[in-house]
């Protein structure tokens, strides 16, 4: 079911049944922030919310049209934070367009970068494929009691999904995995693992990419033939050693693929 609000206040008592929160629920603010373009996570209890800032994210309508059209496949109950007039303006916005749709869009970039430590490397090229949290942990080829993703509120659904970004935020989870916590400087030395990079048209094209209004993601399970397009490793992007920051791994390795890699790719230059 999808609710709408004018207001909410994040805390654990759900307003539309008067009861706590189960995983069932999400939520999407729409802001006026100027602090950022979206945030999400959870706090003080509340379901998994994010918000999305009109001001600074001029694609809103679209984050709004994924976020219901993906949370809505799910069976997911939604309540949108917005007045009726902005939840008007989303869906005109977003008409033509599903979460799930096979090609990209002018916003989104060309190449998704998936992070992951040396050791799930190694397991990764002998599986010839990316494997979701979840599916890992019940093939019992995981150690970890939980993904550090809930140390930042996502529900554990999420780990039915491999994730992407771009710049420092892969690396940020990479180290955040080898400290046991969420690290978010960029600056602090870790052990660096390996940067994958990904054909994200391609990924859209055989119907694999998904958007829940914040994310690009694929579920359970990413062949690397034919989507993989380069890996990044510490000695092939002529780092010294293996110990780098986030943000001097990250730095190197797409200038490395922007200057070797992407030139001989029918993508644009823009593509990270």
């Amino acid at each position: 079911m999808i609710y709408r609000l004018n207001e909410l206040e994040e805390n654990k008592i759900n307003p539309i049944t008067g009861c706590e929160y189960d995983n069932s629920w999400r939520i999407l603010k729409l802001t006026d922030s100027d602090d950022y373009q979206m945030m999400c996570g959870s706090s003080n209890g509340c379901a998994y919310t994010i918000k999305v800032s009109r001001l600074q994210y001029k694609d809103w309508a679209m984050a709004v049209g994924d976020f219901i059209g993906f949370n809505d496949s799910a069976g997911k109950n939604v309540i949108l934070v917005m007045t009726e007039t902005d939840l008007k303006l989303a869906k005109e916005g977003y008409l033509g367009h599903k979460y799930n749709e096979p090609f990209l869009r002018d916003n989104e970039p060309a190449v998704l970068i998936h992070c992951t430590p040396m050791g799930s490397w190694q397991s990764i090229k002998r599986d010839g494929m990316l494997k979701s949290w979840n599916r890992l942990k019940a093939e019992n080829a995981t150690e970890e009691e939980q993904p550090i993703g809930v140390n930042l509120g996502d529900p554990i659904d999420f780990s039915d999904y491999i994730m992407f970004g771009s710049g420092t935020t892969g690396e940020i989870v990479v180290n955040s995995k080898q400290q046991g916590r969420i690290v978010m400087d960029i600056e602090k030395e870790y052990l660096t693992g390996a940067r994958l990079y990904f054909d994200a048209p391609k990924m859209a094209q055989d119907g694999l990419l998904v958007r829940d209004g914040c994310h690009l993601k694929v579920k359970d399970i990413l062949p690397l033939e034919p989507y993989l397009i380069w890996v990044a490793t510490w000695d092939s992007i002529g780092l010294e050693s293996q110990v780098a920051t986030p943000k001097s791994f990250a730095e190197q390795a797409d200038k490395h693929f922007k200057t070797n890699v992407l030139r001989f790719l029918s993508l644009p230059e823009s593509a990270l």
